[in-house]
């Protein structure tokens, strides 16, 4: 080939690749309509701030691919009840809006009909590294249908400064560790004279909080009120319950306003009036140090087992937030993704670290450089050996929205504890509704 040739020819491939740099430069510049945009996955939850960095991280990640949308359903702004009425109406109407959602443990069978079975979506391995107390809740009818993104466990707080107004402040410190029995906590409130003082914080507003509350109670006098097909709300264990909390408000050991409190009110409450102790969930003082201005109150704060019936074991109900995925959804392979993203070891640590949600994954448990650097977490793993779950019947809520009604009567003294509990039972055994 001549010199010339050779020259033309290697002028005719540079045009070429230099009209190919131009075109996809062009391109770039001014994408087409036909763009390949990423999956957007809506997830519906309470989004903190823990929840949002973990949010962003996994966009970051996925960048081009899958963009998870948060729908904010804040506590400060939806009770418990409208938020589930909210995910249930968009869950009815099948709506493209919700992809993933955060449910309460104890909704997982009411909402099982409208979410994805998961078990062709997650490994053994996958869930084997997962609490089996987290995993509990999940299985509706011998199908997985939610997986677990952090967990709760009943205790008591305490104020440390208040406490050390006694000369044998360490040994109550080291018994309260313990777990102490109601009636040691009736001598210590009139060792500190705090008889006309707030001493003990409790939610007792007409919700599933106050629930929690009475069960705790109930079933560390006697588990079996759980074994049946209802709660036995008959049982000598039930009365006792509900008449102990009756009792705080009228001896003045809680204040009348608990029958209003569900828990951020309750934590509020217990901070601005010096009470003693609050009965509570573990993300309490890490939520409240992002707006709560007396930081030394809060840096004061202890935690313990719950108190017990003298005779009885110390016990504490089980709560947490699971998730699941919307049957309607048309994007489950990217929301499995994001369920495993959640739920990785380094999510666990941040949501743990940032926001105090109890990590649901077994290898934290045994990491002692992470559990040197986080003490309360020993404390919650001994708790939730000792926790129970509410029952894992269909028509749970029902039932619950029930219980918590009537106490929260006898609460108010409109009703003797006595017919509250066997109106309540009458009301569950008819299968009536009860609309609040």
């Amino acid at each position: 080939m001549s010199k010339k040739w050779i020259v033309v020819l290697t002028l005719f491939v540079v045009s070429i690749v230099i009209g190919v740099v131009w075109l996809s430069t062009v391109i770039g510049i001014f994408p087409s309509g036909e763009s390949i945009k990423p999956v957007q996955l809506y997830f519906a939850d309470n989004i903190s701030p823990a929840l949002q960095t973990a949010i962003d991280e996994f966009n970051r990640l996925h960048r081009g691919q899958i963009e998870v949308v948060p729908v904010n359903l804040p506590f400060d702004k939806f009770s418990t009840n409208e938020r589930k009425e909210v995910l249930a109406r968009t869950l009815r109407s099948k709506s493209e809006k919700l992809d993933v959602f955060a449910v309460d443990m104890i909704w997982v069978p009411r909402f099982a009909r409208w979410s994805e079975p998961l078990d062709a979506h997650i490994t053994a391995p996958e869930k084997e590294r997962l609490l089996s107390y987290a995993m509990g809740s999940c299985v509706f009818e011998q199908t997985l249908v939610a997986m677990p993104m952090y967990i709760d466990v009943g205790l008591m707080y305490y104020r440390k400064d208040l406490i050390r107004m006694l000369p044998d402040a360490d040994a109550i410190e080291r018994r309260l560790q313990e777990s102490v029995t109601w009636e040691e906590m009736s001598i210590l409130r009139r060792r500190m004279g705090l008889t006309r003082r707030p001493f003990y914080i409790f939610q007792g507003k007409d919700y599933e909080g106050l629930v929690c509350n009475f069960l705790e109670l109930a079933v560390n006098l006697d588990s079996s009120i759980l074994k049946g097909k209802v709660i036995n709300l008959r049982a000598p264990a039930s009365e006792q319950a509900l008449r102990t909390l009756v009792d705080f408000l009228r001896t003045n050991a809680s204040p009348s306003e608990v029958t209003d409190f569900e828990e951020n009110p309750s934590y509020t409450y217990m901070l601005d009036h010096d009470a003693v102790f609050l009965r509570g969930w573990p993300n309490f003082v890490e939520n409240f140090r992002r707006f709560y201005p007396d930081t030394t109150k809060l840096n004061a704060i202890g935690r313990a087992p719950l108190p017990h019936y003298g005779g009885h074991t110390p016990t504490s109900v089980l709560g947490g937030w699971n998730l699941m995925i919307s049957k309607s959804s048309t994007k489950k392979e990217a929301a499995v993704e994001f369920v495993r993203f959640l739920e990785s070891d380094r999510i666990q640590r941040l949501l743990f670290e940032d926001g105090g949600f109890i990590p649901v994954i077994n290898s934290l448990y045994h990491d002692t450089t992470f559990l040197s650097a986080h003490k309360e977490l020993v404390l919650y793993s001994q708790l939730l050996k000792r926790g129970f779950h509410r029952p894992a019947f269909e028509e749970y809520t029902k039932m619950s929205d029930i219980v918590s009604h009537f106490a929260h009567l006898a609460l108010k003294q409109q009703l003797p504890v006595h017919e509250a509990l066997l109106a309540a039972d009458r009301m569950i055994r008819s299968n009536a509704v009860l609309i609040k």
